[in-house]
C-alpha cells in the first residue's frame, strides 16, 4: 500500500467490504470518509444494492456525490440539496435489463424454490409471499436476513406485472437454499444471450444486462469525471466485485474476499471487513 493518492476516485463495495459483518460502519471508516472529504477525494459506494438500499448516512457524507448501484446497471448523481433522498437523485448511466429477458428469467426461476427480486427504479421489489420467507434463504445469518428485509419492498402484484410496470429494470436476484435449484437455474441462464450472471453472496444468483458490471460503471464514471482509471481505487470481496478490481488502477481485494477476487486484484488488504480493512488501506495510502 505504498502508492500515494493524487486525486483519485475511491470505489468500494459495501457488504463484506466497507460494512462489518453485522452491517455497520465503524468509527475508523467514518474517520476515513472525513479525511477523503477534507482532501476533496470522491468516495463512491459501488454495490449490488439499489440506491434506496445505501445507508442515508453514507449518502449524506460530504465525500459522497455518486453511487454505482445494482452491480453497475445504474450510476446515480445525488441531489445537491437532499442527497439522502434517493427519489431526487439523477440516473446518469443506465444499462437496463430487457423486459423480455426478465420474463424469461422468471420463467426459469418459476420451477424452483427461490426468491425473485426485481431491482427497478432505484428500489428492490419482491412478492410478499417471498418477502415473508427471506429468513429461509440467508444461510442462517440474521444480519443478512435483516439487511435483505430492510432493502426490499414487498409487493402484492405478480412478478410479470411488476416487470412490465417498472420504468427502468436494473437487475434480478434469486436466493436459493438447495444447490440443485442453483445449478439448474445457472445452466438455463447459460443458454440466454445478452446477460451478465454473477453473485454477491454464496446463496444467490444475480442477473444484469450484458455489459452491466461494476467494472464498466467504474470505468464510465472515471471518464465522466475526467479522472484516470490508473488512479482509481476499488475494494471488494465477492464475485460481482471482480470486474472493478480488474479495471481500477489499484484494485484491492479484502483479505476475507473470495479466492477469485484475491487472484484478480493487484493487492489484498491486511485486515478484514470487521477490522477496518478499507479504512486502514486508504489511510495508509494517504499518509
Amino acid at each position: 500500500m505504498s502508492h500515494k493518492l493524487p486525486k483519485p476516485l475511491v470505489f468500494s463495495d459495501m457488504d463484506g467490504t466497507l460494512l462489518t459483518s453485522d452491517k455497520q460502519m465503524s468509527d475508523a471508516t467514518w474517520t476515513m470518509l472525513d479525511e477523503l472529504a477534507r482532501r476533496g477525494i470522491e468516495f463512491v459506494p459501488c454495490t449490488g444494492r439499489p440506491l434506496s438500499g445505501v445507508f442515508e448516512a453514507i449518502l449524506a457524507h460530504p465525500a459522497v456525490h455518486y453511487a454505482v448501484c445494482a452491480n453497475g446497471a445504474s450510476v446515480w448523481q445525488l441531489d445537491e440539496d437532499v442527497p439522502t433522498d434517493a427519489s431526487r437523485a439523477t440516473r446518469i448511466l443506465s444499462r437496463p435489463l430487457d423486459r423480455a429477458i426478465a420474463h424469461r428469467v422468471h420463467s426459469i426461476a418459476a420451477g424452483h424454490d427461490v426468491t425473485f427480486d426485481i431491482f427497478a427504479d432505484g428500489r428492490c421489489f419482491l412478492p410478499r409471499s417471498l418477502y415473508t420467507r427471506l429468513d429461509e434463504f440467508c444461510g442462517g445469518d440474521p444480519h443478512i436476513a435483516a439487511s435483505l428485509k430492510r432493502t426490499r419492498t414487498p409487493i402484492d402484484m405478480d412478478i410479470d406485472s411488476k416487470i412490465d410496470e417498472a420504468e427502468v429494470l436494473e437487475r434480478i436476484a434469486m436466493y436459493w437454499h438447495d444447490s440443485a435449484d442453483r445449478d439448474a437455474i445457472v445452466a438455463a441462464l447459460d443458454t440466454l444471450e445478452g446477460i451478465e450472471v454473477t453473485r454477491s453472496y454464496a446463496m444467490n444468483i444475480e442477473v444484469m444486462a450484458g455489459g452491466a458490471t461494476k467494472g464498466t460503471a467504474l470505468a464510465w464514471l472515471c471518464g465522466h469525471l475526467g479522472e484516470p482509471l490508473a488512479d482509481a481505487w476499488a475494494f471488494g470481496d465477492n464475485i460481482n466485485d471482480i470486474p472493478m478490481l480488474q479495471v481500477a488502477g489499484h484494485g484491492t481485494a479484502m483479505i476475507n474476499a473470495e479466492p477469485e477476487d484475491r487472484e484478480a486484484a493487484g493487492a489484498i488488504t491486511e485486515y478484514d471487513n470487521d477490522h477496518d480493512g478499507v479504512a486502514r488501506a486508504i489511510m495508509a495510502a494517504l499518509a
